[in-house]
């Protein structure tokens, strides 16, 4: 799709199963069920969704996916599935030597896989001659996490950035890594997420990352029990989701297998998506 003179491709990593529960926190199953049906271990698949962006003739990649540092227990905890993000990539005829920026919106696992790889038992950057933006105070909690959040963050897919130099830190509430490209804080799911948004000529587009992560999370109550903040969670989705709908933004999603891309509207209280085909 062309937002003026930016172009970008919504990839993926493939998709990966997780607790309904913890996806959906206070909606009862009874009702989240209806639109995101569990398997038998109470788990709903969702994709891992990249965005492959050129601009000022730079190449950009916004998230990783989990990535394949895994041993058999987590693979079958997850159920890793389908094509993954290399070969996606190749399929655009795009090189990880080619990638001039890795914008991590958070460091939790299923975002930033891909940051490196394993070369002879130790992990290395994947995008050898990238720039990796993240914000700073995400980095430093990923580094020193809590106890509720410690599982979600694996310093194979940060660290070696620090060795290598290619961590450009976010501060404040962010800015541009290229004309048109901005990143932007959403916190809630995490105290320094950020979201990204492309603008050209009169077209907009928001990835929304973790704040709305499907389109089954439009609705204001439906906010993961992942989210460190859910109060902010909230807030944010009040001021965000209307302004996406009235502005015509198109809005994307980090985890819809199946509506990755939408134009919202607002229909009395409610936010509707309406999908829209991207790449």
């Amino acid at each position: 799709m062309k937002l003026g003179s930016i172009e970008f491709h919504i990839l993926d990593d493939g998709t990966f199963r997780l607790d309904g529960g913890q996806m959906f926190g206070v909606i009862p199953r009874t009702i989240w069920e209806r639109v995101a049906p569990p398997d038998d271990k109470n788990r709903v698949t969702f994709s891992m969704n990249s965005l492959l962006i050129r601009a000022a003739d730079k190449w950009i990649l916004v998230e990783t996916g989990a990535g394949d540092k895994w041993d058999a227990k987590d693979r079958d905890i997850y159920a890793f599935e389908g094509a993954r993000l290399p070969e996606q990539l190749a399929a655009h005829d795009v090189r990880p030597e080619q990638i001039d920026i890795v914008v991590n919106t958070h460091l939790h696992f299923d975002h930033c896989g891909w940051n490196t790889r394993m070369i002879d038992g130790a992990a290395v950057p994947t995008f050898p001659n990238a720039k990796y933006f993240v914000h700073l105070g995400e980095f430093e909690h990923a580094r020193h996490p809590s106890e509720r959040d410690r599982a979600s963050y694996l310093p194979e897919n940060f660290e070696p950035m620090v060795k290598s130099g290619q961590w450009h830190l976010v501060e404040g509430e962010g800015g541009e890594v290229a004309p048109g490209v901005e990143l932007i804080v959403l916190p809630g799911h995490t105290s320094d997420m950020m979201g990204v948004r492309l603008s050209s000529g009169s077209q907009t587009a928001i990835f929304l990352s973790d704040l709305v992560p499907t389109t089954a999370h439009l609705p204001l109550p439906w906010i993961m029990s992942f989210d460190l903040y859910p109060m902010t969670t909230l807030e944010n989705k009040k001021k965000w989701l209307p302004l996406i709908a009235r502005e015509g933004w198109l809005a994307l999603f980090c985890h819809d297998e199946k509506i990755p891309a939408a134009r919202l509207r607002e229909e009395g209280r409610k936010i509707i998506a309406e999908p829209v085909v991207v790449d």
